[in-house]
């Protein structure tokens, strides 16, 4: 969802979400309700204008007061997994199994949507911080329980019923230790909110520019931890490339990578994900949307998307781990606007490459490494989507990479003719906030699900 306008009408299946009874334990799963997805003109329901005549939603959701937070989990995969950083592989369920939470319980949960609950703010409305019990999934005391990130509509979104369903069909089914998890949801009435596992860490993106757009100059992102941060982002996109439908991403960004306590990376965000393509096709033909600057030049020009439109994606965010810099910023000299037009020539350039690494790494990275991933990056911009490597070969990659010695640093003094002086990115006006510094263990950055920086919008 995201800062993400307009919507794809009519493109996402209805799906069933299982709830559960307020009954003991040992009592049954609830009988399986319809969550129908919103007709046509569900855009003019939602607006400003047509909420008045609109009253109720198309239909509202059954709740629940209880549930088994613990099984549920248990229900939806597994952790991080083992001592040599893999994960365990991800598994599809048949139906959502989700709690299906009143506005009540929420609004408890957040104290009434208290404004110090805010962890942050996007296109489809602001993300709170409640508790809930770790077992029951009911409303506990603020510091009680278990934390989760409530991701609740602003009625004066551009978002609506079409990017909360897609996030519910996707979410809710998808298990995959690098895919944040959704645990339940809310739709009485006008209200349409989402409950996520809280990231502690917040966003990738807050961690690589920092609030108000640089991080902080004392404790800037190691490269061995931006290493294990890619490799776990590629992983849930290699994971989703790999089911049986081959879901595209479609909006994969910094802002949508989320990192636990322990900086595990996780995808979030699904409202613009789509079915990959089927019959023996090589693509979907749909509305472009997406943020510019991330989305493939294939896509842009011609609504054609295909799974490795993704890998491009994945290739820029790659960049701006390597470079520091963002996407897109016009506060940069003239020719450097786009980071993936000017970067291009110094990552297929050795003798440049120097110069185009984050000065805040301080040389202290492996040379070898650096190139391969450079290498790598370019590999997965390639303008013909066909020349992109696969999402598991860029798993094997990076891995690779990772086990490179770490003896060797390279060197980060600039050489006569390099760069431009790169200037610092600019201020993130709606970001969350400042985020934890790796190693810190403070628990006050964001987690829920939604992008904070206003990037420019596709249409």
């Amino acid at each position: 969802m995201g800062n993400c306008f307009g919507s794809e009408d009519g493109e996402v299946e209805p799906v069933k979400v299982m709830t559960r009874r307020p009954l003991p334990p040992q009592a049954a799963m609830a009988r399986p309700v319809m969550v129908a997805m919103a007709p046509p003109n569900a855009r003019a329901a939602m607006s400003p204008a047509g909420r008045a005549a609109a009253g109720k939603l198309p239909i509202q959701a059954s709740t629940s007061s209880s549930g088994s937070g613990r099984s549920a989990a248990a229900s939806r995969g597994g952790t991080n997994a083992g001592s040599d950083g893999r994960v365990e592989e991800g598994r599809i369920l048949e139906k959502p199994n989700l709690r299906v939470f009143t506005f009540a319980e929420l609004r408890a949960a957040t104290r009434n949507f208290k404004a110090d609950t805010v962890v942050g703010e996007g296109g489809f409305g602001r993300v709170y911080k409640g508790w809930v019990d770790e077992r029951a999934m009911t409303p506990s005391r603020s510091g009680a329980g278990m934390a989760v990130a409530v991701k609740k509509l602003d009625h004066k979104s551009l978002q609506g019923v079409q990017e909360w369903q897609s996030e519910v069909n996707f979410l809710g089914r998808l298990v995959h230790p690098n895919l944040v998890r959704l645990l339940g949801y809310c739709w009485e009435e006008k209200e349409l909110l989402l409950v996520y596992e809280y990231m502690a860490q917040g966003s990738l993106e807050n961690h690589l520019f920092g609030k108000g757009g640089s991080a902080s100059p004392q404790q800037p992102m190691s490269w061995s931890l931006r290493l294990r941060i890619s490799i776990g982002a590629a992983r849930g996109l290699a994971f989703l490339h790999s089911s049986e439908k081959h879901v595209i991403y479609r909006d994969f960004k910094a802002s949508n990578i989320l990192l636990d306590t322990y900086f595990h990376a996780k995808l979030s965000d699904f409202g613009l994900a789509k079915d990959g393509p089927a019959g023996g096709r090589s693509h979907v033909t749909t509305r472009v949307m997406g943020t510019y600057g991330y989305a493939a030049p294939e896509y842009m020009a011609t609504g054609h998307l295909y799974v490795k439109s993704d890998v491009y994606g994945f290739g820029v965010v790659l960049l701006e781990i390597l470079t520091g810099l963002r996407a897109l910023d016009t506060g940069r000299p003239s020719g450097q606007h786009n980071l993936v037009d000017w970067a291009k020539p110094y990552l297929a350039d050795r003798r440049k490459l120097a110069r185009l690494i984050d000065p805040r790494l301080e040389g202290q990275y492996p040379s070898r490494g650096v190139q391969r991933a450079a290498q790598l990056t370019l590999r997965c911009l390639a303008t013909d989507h066909t020349n992109r490597p696969s999402m598991r070969e860029v798993v094997a990659v990076l891995e690779e990479i990772e086990s490179m010695p770490r003896g060797s640093a390279a060197a980060t003094g600039r050489t006569e003719g390099s760069a431009s002086p790169r200037p610092a990115p600019r201020g993130n006006a709606h970001g969350y906030g400042q985020s934890p510094q790796p190693g810190s263990g403070s628990g006050s950055g964001w987690a829920g699900p939604a992008s904070g920086y206003p990037s420019p919008r596709v249409r």
